[in-house]
């Protein structure tokens, strides 16, 4: 039996994959309340699901760096040294206004 593989939705919505070879008996049935997805289709929702995972990453990072930066200036402005507030904040930015 030549190597067949079932790409579906789960009834949950997640995206999976099922792989038979060999002497499996039979091809992988599609699990209860599960869609069928072609290759294309599950490769391409894959695509978009880390794409948007990635987006996501990306924002928490902005978003701490910005909450550092801010910090950061809030303590110079009170007269933290420079070194100090950096430690304290994580702050990694150029100069007080970077």
């Amino acid at each position: 039996m030549p190597d067949t593989t079932l790409y579906y939705r789960t009834a949950g919505g997640a995206l999976a994959s099922q792989a038979a070879s060999g002497e499996t008996a039979g091809a992988p049935s599609l699990p209860e309340g599960a869609t069928a997805l072609t290759r294309e289709e599950y490769e391409t929702e894959l695509a978009a699901i880390e794409a948007a995972r990635q987006e996501h990453a990306e924002e928490l990072v902005a978003a701490d760096e910005a909450n550092q930066r801010a910090d950061y200036q809030a303590l110079r402005a009170s007269g933290i040294p420079e070194t100090t507030a950096r430690r304290l904040t994580g702050f990694r930015g150029t100069g007080e206004t970077d």
